[in-house]
């Protein structure tokens, strides 16, 4: 290498690696793995997933890496977490993840999720902390920040617009410039500014016609040199579609092990003057940086506690358990009796399926917590198959006949596990027929009747004026039953606000873009997400973002500002520092202590350029003693009050007046403040906006040529295995594709296979590329001799099949 290349910063003993070790050291050693460096005393370390759980798999585990794992304390899911707007609390989540982490010699957890929340079907919504970039963001930053306090690099995931999970793998997600910034990447910009991973994983998916890990734009240019990321960019696992472009892109580490599949292509991609050889040399050292980082932390020592990470699971749990509604039943008496029905008491929902299931160190049902805590007055029957959530009609009437006999009636119901799972998207958001049968049945036998939800996202709930009260407990994790008995008999608080908005119907703007079996997806809903729409085009949600009642009763005082002084005369492009920190006195009036949520939403309803109808900027969770006033303080920065502008590609904050809603909920406002911020005149003329723009106006506010959709001849290493079929020739092949994938899935699931993983299992085969058979059997597949069979399949195409 030439002198004028090793002065680019790179440590001299990565300088002097060859070229050919340096490439080999930018992917896997196996599917968990990283590449030892011994020529800088470095081991390989240990990459595992870990959202809600360290889920780490032993070292003779299936190579599709949905088989079992070493158990672990399985945490509240990312909905339940998102629910307790707690900071402070999901940083201790964070670090008891790190302490388990270190403690199976795991250097990097896979999480947190922090993907938007688009809709409410998406597979992988129970994974996902809300629909909210600024909640989302604060949050994993909260959680990184737990994580890396342990000495494990944390990996916020995935990057970015991993919104839906049908065709996840080549789907090209068509955003607007402004929507892309101001949802589905600002979340991920906060996570990083305000947590610092040492790590962070791109995602299957195109966006805007370009793979995210093949996009300089994203990478190299916006996390790198706009956010200041300085840690290591991994795919996610047997993403790369093209190596060369990701190494240039910014990308270092391929996962898992490809075999070498291709290390050729980025060694000829050198060679040939296309890929800079200075560039491979600094994600070797990127490598190498964190690898040095999981090194010290595993050198700390640990101190696991298996049964205080329990208690803890337990208490997170009823934090972000949200109380949807309540006439006063809640919470149940000592002295009363109740019927119990519902299989999930028994045996709970408390994950979701696919890449982030955890093995429970221990797991509590409801029923036997419920069982222990009022002696001999509980009466319970399962009424439905906890598999799949069908009953009779004679189910449904025993179960009402129950009811009736007692002073309190306590349905647990929610989405079977098949509903949801990594890989595929949810066909609707109805519960089962026989469950929204079961709650009519037993609402009008007794009218004292609890309905609890054990879900991982919004439902539809058409009866939710009936019953006496509605409690979301989401995934609430291995400790999910001690957790809901605590609440429903009152020792401790329903304390969570829905970090998700739940419809009263279908009727919202993504519906109309959510493709579910396309290679295209375009975001024609722009900015009308989630509350965004319900307040902008003003129809209810059934339950409002930021919603949630509690025990307790509190008063709020008249809400204060206090601009920060140097804001005057501050320009538009001036993004850092702080706005305004607004103080509201919260009074609790109740005998009991409670928790509130003080959220603060703005408004800029005389704005040059459109907004939706109000954004939050702010939230502070407090925790008030019987009879005490505690002050919320929120902190607004000036970069929550800025837009993006895709003719200047970057944020610009709009001089004029702010109305701050401070609020409860999205739709519940306390009052209203108004003041001024300093920064630039806008009139960009965009000031009316259809809730779903037409393709016309989606190519004006996309600024350029929108990507036509990838089509399916002629066929490449993108080439879905279902996709084979569009010629005769194909067909044959993807015959003999699929009975070597389920021949080897069956030996991976068994005789008596998991209905779930089973489910997740035909869809990862069907919707996998090509080249994804060669990262995933290690190189057994070359790279290229996928090439040449996809452009032979292409050329022969013999007649298909008539359909008879």
């Amino acid at each position: 290498m030439s002198d004028d290349r090793a002065v680019d910063g790179v440590r001299p003993e990565i300088l002097e690696l060859s070229l050919e070790r340096c490439v080999e050291l930018l992917s896997g050693s196996g599917f968990w793995t990283s590449e030892a460096i011994p020529e800088l005393d470095l081991p390989s370390i240990t990459l595992t997933d870990g959202p809600h759980g360290v889920r780490r798999q032993p070292a003779d585990a299936d190579h599709i890496g949905i088989g079992q794992s070493v158990p672990a304390t399985c945490f509240p899911t990312a909905s339940l977490l998102g629910a307790t707007w707690d900071s402070d609390l999901l940083a201790e989540v964070g670090a008891a993840l790190g302490v388990e982490a270190r403690a199976g010699g795991v250097g990097v957890l896979l999480g947190p999720g922090l993907n938007l929340k688009r809709h409410p079907a998406g597979g992988r919504s129970f994974e996902y902390l809300s629909e909210d970039p600024l909640l989302s963001g604060r949050l994993a930053a909260a959680l990184i920040r737990g994580i890396q306090s342990e000495g494990v690099a944390a990996c916020p995931k995935h990057f970015v617009a991993n919104n839906h999970e049908s065709y996840r793998m080549v789907v090209d997600c068509v955003v607007d410039p402004r929507t892309l910034h101001e949802l589905y990447l600002r979340g991920f910009e906060i996570a990083v500014r305000e947590g610092d991973p040492w790590a962070l994983m791109t995602s299957y998916n195109k966006v805007d016609g370009t793979y995210v890990g093949e996009n300089p734009d994203l990478v190299d240019g916006l996390l790198r040199d706009r956010w200041g990321f300085d840690g290591v960019v991994v795919t996610d696992w047997a993403a790369t579609s093209d190596r060369v472009g990701g190494v240039a892109a910014g990308v270092d580490l391929e996962m898992p092990s490809s075999g070498g599949a291709f290390d050729g292509e980025v060694l000829a991609a050198v060679d040939d003057g296309e890929l800079d050889e200075s560039v491979v040399r600094r994600r070797v050292e990127n490598v190498a940086r964190l690898v040095e980082r999981c090194v010290a932390g595993a050198e700390r020592p640990t101190d696991l506690d298996e049964v205080a990470h329990h208690r803890l699971a337990r208490r997170v749990a009823a934090e972000g358990t949200v109380l949807l509604a309540n006439d006063g039943v809640l919470p149940i008496a000592d002295d009363v009796e109740v019927a119990l029905l519902g299989a999930f008491a028994e045996t709970p929902r408390y994950q979701g399926a696919g890449s982030s299931q955890v093995v429970p160190t221990r797991l509590d049902g409801a029923r036997r917590v419920f069982e222990e805590r009022m002696v001999g007055r509980v009466r319970y029957d399962p009424i439905y198959d906890p598999d799949t959530g069908d009953a009779t009609a004679d189910d449904i009437r025993r179960a009402a006949d129950l009811a009736h006999r007692a002073h309190v009636a306590v349905v647990v119901i929610g989405l079977p596990p098949i509903a949801e799972a990594e890989g595929v998207d949810r066909d609707t958001l109805s519960l089962p027929t026989a469950m929204n049968d079961l709650v009519t049945a037993v609402c009008a036998a007794n009218p004292r009747t609890v309905v609890v939800l054990a879900n991982g996202a919004p439902v539809l709930l058409p009866w939710a004026d009936r019953p006496a009260a509605v409690v979301e407990a989401y995934l609430g994790g291995q400790a999910s039953g001690s957790a809901l008995v605590d609440v429903l008999v009152g020792d401790a608080e329903p304390a969570g606000r829905l970090a998700e908005s739940f419809p009263a119907s279908m009727v919202f703007p993504s519906e109309t873009c959510f493709e579910r079996s396309t290679r295209q997806v375009r975001y024609r809903e722009t900015l009308h997400v989630g509350y965004r729409f319900h307040t902008t085009g003003d129809v209810s949600a059934r339950f409002p973002f930021g919603h949630g009642l509690s025990y307790a009763t509190f008063v709020w005082g008249d809400a204060a500002v206090e601009r920060d002084a140097a804001d005057a005369g501050r320009s538009g492009t001036d993004l850092e520092g702080r706005w305004a920190t607004v103080r509201v006195p919260v009074t609790n009036t109740s005998e009991r202590v409670g928790s509130e949520v003080v959220q603060v939403y703005a408004r800029r309803p005389e704005s040059g350029v459109y907004r939706v109808d109000r954004e939050l900027v702010g939230f502070a969770k407090v925790r008030v003693a019987a009879g005490e006033t505690v002050e919320a303080i929120v902190e607004i920065d000036r970069r929550l009050l800025g837009h993006f502008d895709p003719a200047a590609g970057a944020w610009v904050v709009e001089d004029g007046e702010v109305e701050l809603l401070v609020a409860a909920s999205s739709v519940d406002v306390r009052s209203r403040v108004r003041a001024p911020v300093a920064g630039s005149r806008v009139d960009a003329g965009d000031r009316e906006r259809e809730l779903v723009v037409s393709e016309a106006g989606f190519r004006q506010l996309y600024g350029g040529p929108v990507p036509d959709p990838t089509p399916i001849l002629p066929f490449t290493r993108d080439t879905l295995v279902e996709e084979l079929d569009a010629t005769g020739m194909g067909r044959v092949v993807q015959a003999g594709i699929l009975r070597i994938a389920h021949r080897q899935t069956a030996k991976l699931l068994g005789d008596d296979p998991d209905p779930v993983l089973a489910r997740l299992s035909e869809a990862i085969i069907r919707e996998a590329p090509l080249r994804f058979l060669t990262t995933m059997s290690g190189g057994a597949g070359p790279l290229r001799a996928f090439d040449g069979l996809a452009g032979l399949l292409s050329r022969l195409r013999l007649p298909r099949r008539r359909s008879r």
